[in-house]
């Protein structure tokens, strides 16, 4: 775990400058969560709208809505392909994002052009000096 001041940046993902991070599967579906960043900035969640399985993305796309006390969020899809499942704990306890936004995460996708959309996705350094640069 790298730290960037107050926020932790998970070694071995790759970043989204909206702070959605992906986590590539050893079957080739990818993870995907929200950084410490993001879960910091909007603050306690409160509900998690989780997105249907099933449901085609184009990268770029709204996967999911999070509330918190302070806003109403989008996370978007880092990556293009079909959900094929959700982590059906954030419907009881979406506060696990806080608690370990790189434990807990939102859906995870069969990428139907990982290869390319790969190359506009940040890596962990990457990832850090963007950080840095807010």
């Amino acid at each position: 775990m790298i730290e960037v001041g107050e926020y932790k940046v998970k070694e071995g993902l790759y970043y989204t400058k909206d702070h959605e991070w992906a986590q590539i599967l050893d079957d080739g579906t990818v993870l995907v969560g929200i950084s410490d960043y993001a879960q910091k900035e909007l603050g306690d969640l409160a509900y998690v709208e989780l997105p249907e399985v099933g449901k085609e993305l184009s990268k770029g796309d709204v996967l999911c809505e999070l509330e918190s006390v302070k806003a109403v969020s989008e996370v978007y899809a880092p990556v293009s392909g079909e959900v094929v499942e959700v982590n059906e704990t954030l419907e009881d306890s979406p506060e696990v994002l806080n608690e370990d936004p790189y434990e807990n995460w939102i859906a995870k996708i069969k990428p139907s052009n990982l290869e390319e959309e790969l190359k506009e996705l940040m890596d962990t350094d990457a990832y850090v000096e963007y950080l840095k640069s807010l």
